[in-house]
């Protein structure tokens, strides 16, 4: 009851204008973060060992910030999932379309790292062009299917659940959908190194080197950032990775947690720290977050 009571808001509150919209969405932010003290507790420790020439006042800082943020896509994503495609046109900005339109014709995977902006992003593209992605089902069913019917909306996107694998992927690669992928997340020691992320080693899987090498896809790199001030969002593509992939894929997997890392300096509010992203420990070493 309470989450299709959560739904039904996140609907009407999506007819706001984008500026009240944002304010409201900042103010539930900090709310999530009153109430939030396991998250909280996560986004200091991720803080903590990312930045750690911040002093704690700076580090608290942006945790509000990011909470913030956090709480301003939530309640933004009432437009991803209900408003007109006219609406989602003008409050996303798309940038860097010509790296894309470069590799017309051949299989592309979208590297879009954990940002707030990343089911804007989504819902922007999908108005342009059929794409692929892959997705975690929720513990809810009811979120659930409102997720993947916001989702949808849009060119008939292809969407897999994790536990799909990645065959359906490549068939849909091979059909010229771009793979909008989102890997770096902590998914457990699997097909993962232990690579630095902000110089702590982070479980990262190597999904993105190899299946770039079955497919044969070029890898460009796809990041939404939130504009302030209520002014929506910005898609933005970046030129498609030379050698890429290597012969050596931990030095891939190493290559795509350094390119993140250069993002989240730019807009580190924006980042999903909520995330336990060093949970997966090498071996013998203590746990980050008990």
């Amino acid at each position: 009851m309470m989450v299709r009571l959560g739904l039904f808001l996140i609907w009407l509150l999506h007819f706001l204008p984008l500026p009240l919209l944002a304010a409201a969405g900042r103010g539930f932010g900090l709310l999530l973060y009153a109430l939030g003290r396991e998250r909280r507790r996560v986004a200091r420790t991720n803080l903590r060992l990312c930045f750690p020439a911040m002093n704690e006042k700076e580090r608290e800082v942006l945790v509000r910030r990011h909470f913030q943020a956090f709480g301003r896509s939530l309640l933004e994503r009432g437009l991803a999932w209900w408003a007109s495609p006219a609406r989602l046109g003008r409050l996303i900005q798309v940038e860097g379309r010509e790296h894309l339109a470069a590799l017309e014709g051949k299989p592309v995977i979208l590297l879009a790292p954990h940002f707030v902006g990343l089911d804007m992003g989504w819902s922007r593209l999908t108005l342009e062009r059929p794409l692929a992605s892959m997705y975690s089902n929720q513990k809810n069913p009811v979120f659930n299917r409102r997720m993947l019917a916001g989702r949808s909306r849009f060119n008939g996107p292809v969407l897999v659940s994790r536990q799909e694998g990645l065959r359906p992927i490549l068939r849909a690669l091979k059909e010229g959908r771009p793979f909008y992928y989102l890997p770096d997340m902590d998914y457990g020691p699997r097909d993962a190194f232990f690579v630095p992320f902000f110089g702590v080693p982070a479980a990262t899987i190597s999904g993105l080197p190899r299946l770039a090498a079955m497919a044969g896809a070029a890898v460009v790199p796809c990041v939404t950032r939130q504009l302030p001030g209520g002014r929506g969002y910005a898609v933005r593509f970046y030129p498609s990775w030379d050698a890429y992939p290597s012969a050596e894929v931990e030095g891939d997997v190493r290559r795509m947690n350094a390119f993140i890392e250069e993002r989240v300096r730019e807009m580190p509010e924006q980042y999903f720290w909520l995330h336990k992203r060093f949970k997966t420990r090498p071996e013998g070493e203590e746990r980050l977050y008990s």
